[in-house]
């Protein structure tokens, strides 16, 4: 595993942030590895080494007429991604993607996702549930749920409307005042339930990478939310640690 501290990687880094958030378009071309290197401030090694693991992950391409965002990069952006994303730019989605919501309701919840929030009898919950394409290609299939009284400081939470629904989460942080210190991702491989593969193009039975996620502070969980991406997409996740485990 590369180590996470390296130059080469925080250049990677960096120049994957910037083809999430579209600073980079798909299909433009970069500059060459000597001037990238300088804007960089890194050696033409370094920046070589970086570029050879955005490669990797399919986020660009290289040929004889230089190297290239990706038209159709094959990794998908993690929970992680999504959330420091809308949190930075006030978008949860990647450059080209688009949303359709197709619930968003007061219910009374599942007696596990009560337990998440920390729920009384007959309590109720905002769930929503949304997926995201990309051209013709569907992206994710998403239900995130927060506690009802967020509802009432933000209305949008319970609208399906395209245009507020990517920055919902900076809008909960500025009306509640509460404030997102730590997360959990839970991921596993498993079959699409009939639900998952229409919404997502697939067979019944296709392979699929599903998760969970949990964003919370001193008060309790904020946001809980559940996902599914089409086999055919991947998701990569970069540690640091400000000390590494003693291994004695």
């Amino acid at each position: 595993m590369p180590e996470p501290e390296h130059p080469y990687m925080k250049v990677a880094e960096r120049i994957r942030r910037r083809i999430l958030d579209g600073d980079l378009a798909e299909g433009e071309k970069l500059p060459g590895q000597r001037e990238l290197a300088r804007a960089e401030g890194v050696s033409v090694a370094t920046l070589g080494r970086a570029l050879d693991q955005l490669q990797v992950e399919g986020y660009i391409t290289t040929s004889r007429r230089g190297t290239f965002v990706a038209n159709a990069p094959e990794i998908a952006p993690s929970s992680y991604d999504r959330i420091t994303r809308v949190l930075r730019t006030g978008s949860v989605l990647a450059e080209g993607e688009t949303m359709i919501v197709t619930a968003a309701e007061l219910i009374k919840p599942p007696v596990y996702v009560a337990d998440i929030f920390d729920l009384g009898e007959g309590d109720q919950v905002v769930r929503r549930q949304w997926h995201t394409g990309k051209g013709q290609q569907r992206t994710g299939l998403f239900v995130t749920w927060y506690p009802a009284h967020f509802a009432a400081a933000v209305p949008e939470l319970l609208s399906t409307s395209r245009s507020s629904s990517p920055g919902l989460l900076p809008k909960i942080q500025q009306a509640t005042g509460r404030r997102i210190k730590a997360g959990r991702d839970d991921i596993h491989g498993r079959d699409a339930d009939a639900r998952e593969a229409n919404y997502l193009g697939l067979r019944i039975g296709s392979p699929i990478l599903a998760g969970a996620h949990r964003l919370w502070d001193d008060e309790g969980v904020i946001e809980y939310g559940e996902w599914c991406l089409p086999y055919r997409l991947a998701i990569g996740y970069e540690y640091s640690f400000e000390a590494a485990p003693d291994a004695s």
